[in-house]
């Protein structure tokens, strides 16, 4: 029960929730998203970068959408911009250069020591890629095809490996699964609930008056940390399950 009759902030996870992996959201969620905006403010909250964000939500929203009540939070929260004829930045929990060289030298070992990403396979772009305020470990490379990613680890066996000895090399840092083939890592604390306060906190926008909305709620999930705010969650399993929540909200 929210203290309002209707959230006064929606949050979305990004891929598998609004849009399949690294792609654009299509029509339909654009046009759901838009009238959603009209009744609250919306955030996007992921791994990815600004530049993706962009891309894959914000570009794709018709001219009649009120970007001023969209809220982009990339690399998993540690950051936040706003819409004011340009996307500015609110705050951002940025690695210094020693910081990002410890984690991909951890990285590297982490690969090593599990043998779970054949690195003798050719990968689709970079397997690791610095984003400011995380360093993000892709199995298949940052541009790999949804085809790929999606039978490479279906049961997060993987995933887990690598995360578990990540967080044994990087005792002083956030180490999360984030997509279907990726580990982000980020300052210790900074997380998918780190940016959930710090939209309370900015906006003045009390969390029992906000929702998550994500298909990676479950136990060991990206999105579960976000239960330890306090806050109203909704598990999707997909873009059209999220289309049919949103609807069903507004209507």
């Amino acid at each position: 029960m929210f203290l309002n009759p209707f959230p006064q902030f929606i949050m979305f996870d990004l891929d598998n929730t609004l849009a399949v992996s690294k792609q654009p959201i299509d029509a339909e969620m654009a046009s759901i998203l838009a009238n959603l905006m009209r009744r609250t403010r919306v955030g996007i909250i992921s791994g990815g970068g600004l530049e993706q964000l962009e891309k894959q939500v914000a570009a794709q929203l018709p001219p009649h959408a009120d970007m001023q009540r969209l809220y982009l939070q990339p690399t998993s929260g540690a950051a936040l911009y706003t819409f004011d004829g340009m996307w500015k930045k609110k705050y951002e929990e940025s690695l210094s250069d020693d910081e990002v060289r410890r984690i991909e030298d951890a990285i590297e070992t982490a690969v090593q020591e599990t043998g779970v990403v054949d690195t003798a396979t050719p990968s689709y772009g970079e397997r690791t890629e610095s984003r400011g305020a995380e360093v993000v470990f892709s199995a298949l490379g940052q541009q790999a095809p949804w085809e790929k990613k999606k039978l490479w680890d279906p049961e997060m066996k993987k995933r887990h490996l690598l995360q578990d000895a990540l967080i044994h090399l990087l005792p002083g840092f956030e180490v999360k699964i984030g997509g279907s083939t990726s580990i982000d890592v980020t300052k210790r604390g900074v997380n998918k609930a780190f940016g959930v306060r710090k939209i309370s906190e900015l906006f003045d926008i009390a969390i029992g008056d906000m929702l998550y909305v994500g298909d990676q709620l479950s136990n060991g999930g990206n999105d579960e940390v976000v239960k330890e705010t306090g806050i109203a969650t909704h598990a999707v399993s997909g873009p059209d399950e999220t289309k049919q929540f949103i609807t069903n909200l507004l209507a």
